[in-house]
Order: C-alpha cells, then structure tokens, then sequence
C-alpha cells in the first residue's frame, strides 16, 4: 500500500496550512486513503475552516496536544504518514511570550518523533514530513538565495526553535533510521489565514479605514508562497521525496513589505470599486521590530528537479484570489476577529503583522 493509499495523520490541521493541506488531499484524485486530523485548537486553529470536509467519513478530527504524542493513534488508525504543521509560528508573539515556542515547537516536535520511533520500529513504508520555515536561515543581503545548505542563523526566539526542532528531526533519520523528509518554506498566504499575519491584516485595516502598519522603511523582502502551491509541494515530498532529504519551497514571488502592502491597496481598489487612494493613505510607518530579517528568498530549483514541483501563482493573481475569498467570508473572518486572537493583539499591542 503506498501512501496515497494509507492513514495520514496531520498536526495542527485546523491551522491555516494545515487546514489547507488537509482540503487539498480531500480535492486530489490521487489520494485515496484516511486523514487524522490533530491539533490543540489554540488561537489560530479553526474548525470552521474545516466544515465543509467535517463529515467526511474518510475524516476524523481529535482534539489533542502534540507534546502528549498520543501513540495510540498509531495503533487505532494505522498511521502510515505524518505532516507536521503544529507550530506557535508568529514572530511578535515569539517576542513577548516565547515559552510556548520552545515546548510546542522543540518539545512537542520530538514528543511527536518519540512516537514515530517507538511506533513504526523499523519500518521503512512510513514517512514523517516536518514543516519548517525559510526564517531558521536567517538574513539575506541583497543578493542570494537560502537553498537546502543555507546555513541556520536563526534571529528570533521563533526561528530559533523551528531550527531547533529541524535538527532534530534529522538526527533521528541519522540515529535511528526514521524515514522523514523536512521542507523550509517561505512566507505563506491565501484563504483562512489568521489576520494576525500581514497579508490578511492589511486586508482587514483597509477595508476598516484603519492604519496600515508598516515596519522600518518597509524594504524587508520577503518570497510570497500561495498555501494551494506550498500543499502541492508537500504532498511531492511526501510521495516522491527521499527520506533524509531537505526540500526549499519557494513562490518566486520577492517582493518588499511596502511595495506588497501598496499592491495590496492596488487589488482591494478593483475589487470593491472604491478609489485607491482610500485605502493607500492609510499606511504608516511604525518602528522596526526587534531581530527583523531584512530579506528571504527560495531557490526551489532542487524540488523542481527532483520532484517535478513548480508555483503555479504569480503574487498578484494570488493576492486576487485572497482578497476575494476575505471579502466573500465575512462570517468566517468576523468569527476569528471577535474571538481570543483580537484580545491578545489588543493587550499586547500588537497592530502589526508579519510571518
């Protein structure tokens, strides 16, 4: 039985890649096997972003923490694969509270190893996919590209411990022979994102008349990835990937924060008729965030390669696509705003938002 044809259990499925993955395997003809879908539901994991596909009887959702690695799921259900999303994953909350980045991301990432391990023996039919960021490389200059041998450097309590949990993850391919595969993306985007993040935030402040943040002078570059193509990617990795391999996925998509959050005000003007200069003016610039990386890009030339792994967005047909999706699901976003993720911007004052 391949993969394709097997119990894949996801981590952190009711998060935004997660939840994202989890309806592109249910859309791909290829799959044909079983999702175990387990995530804590903190703040930004939404079962709403999962309702279409809740009664899927090839679905099973269980609410649980990763650093308590259940191992009964393994036996229950068969487990053949893992995709592991669950992750604390934003910068400015890794900065005011970063103890929940160390024991989700570095604990629960070998808690969730442990059990692979113990679980699997020695099989080799089995595959576990660890998500992780380009930021654990650190900071580009104005020329380059961080590739699968970029050295880590990583500068914020968060990209500190997704290297952290990388490295582990290798070791237990070296050590112990667990078939995984680890995948650095970059900055991802697209429908259900948390607007915590700058492309849904910027989103929402403009559609509320509300000041666009911006941090520094706005050059920060950054590589843009739609979720639909990161899911694409890892569903490559999982099936033709090679254990003990690294895969960089990247959009092809550099752009700087301002010039992103001006085509952002481009597309929102077209998209609801209203002039341009009502939402541009809103931008501001504010201080700089502490350890801000100034520039990530990908070179994905191995995945595409090896793996025949492409983007298929350009940045502005994705951003399109989003801002459409955000203005048809005001439920969905208004559900998210008033909750447990507005209080915590609110005490914390953090107005600002960036991967």
């Amino acid at each position: 039985m391949s993969i394709s044809e097997s119990t894949i259990l996801v981590t952190g499925g009711a998060g935004f890649i997660g939840s994202s993955f989890i309806h592109s395997l249910f859309k791909n003809p290829a799959f044909t096997g079983r999702i175990v879908n387990i995530d804590l539901l903190t703040y930004a994991g939404n079962l709403a972003s999962l309702a279409s596909i809740a009664d899927n009887e090839y679905y099973t959702f269980i609410r649980g923490d990763i650093r308590d690695a259940p191992a009964k799921l393994f036996a229950e259900f068969d487990i053949r694969a893992i995709v592991h999303f669950a992750a604390e994953s934003h910068v400015d909350r890794s900065i005011v509270n970063p103890d929940d980045f160390i024991t989700t991301n570095i604990v629960g990432t070998y808690k969730l190893l442990e059990a692979a391990r113990t679980q699997w023996k020695d099989r080799k039919d089995v595959r576990f996919h660890h998500i992780s960021t380009d930021e654990v490389f650190g900071s580009l200059g104005k020329e380059g590209y961080f590739t699968e041998e970029s050295p880590y450097s990583p500068r914020s309590p968060y990209s500190a411990s997704k290297a952290s949990s990388d490295h582990l993850v290798r070791a237990y391919f070296h050590t112990y022979g667990l078939p995984i595969t680890i995948s650095n993306c970059s900055n991802n985007y697209g429908p259900r994102q948390f607007p915590e993040k700058l492309i849904p935030l910027m989103i929402e402040n403009a559609l509320e008349g509300k000041p666009l943040p911006v941090y520094g002078d706005g050059l920060n570059i950054r590589d843009w990835l739609h979720v639909d193509d990161h899911s694409a990617a890892v569903w490559k990795i999982l099936t033709l990937g090679n254990p003990g391999e690294t895969y960089a996925v990247g959009g092809n998509n550099e752009v700087s924060n301002i010039d992103l959050v001006r085509l952002v005000c481009r597309l929102l003007a077209e998209e609801t008729g209203r002039p341009e200069e009502n939402f541009s003016r809103l931008i501001s610039f504010v201080k700089d965030r502490p350890g801000h990386d100034r520039r990530y890009a990908i070179d994905a030339s191995k995945i595409t390669r090896e793996l025949g792994w492409q983007p298929s967005r350009t940045l502005t047909n994705g951003l399109r696509e989003t801002i459409r999706w955000q203005l048809a699901n005001r439920d969905w976003v208004d559900s998210v705003k008033s909750g447990e993720y507005l209080c915590w911007l609110n005490e914390n004052y953090l107005r600002r938002g960036e991967n």
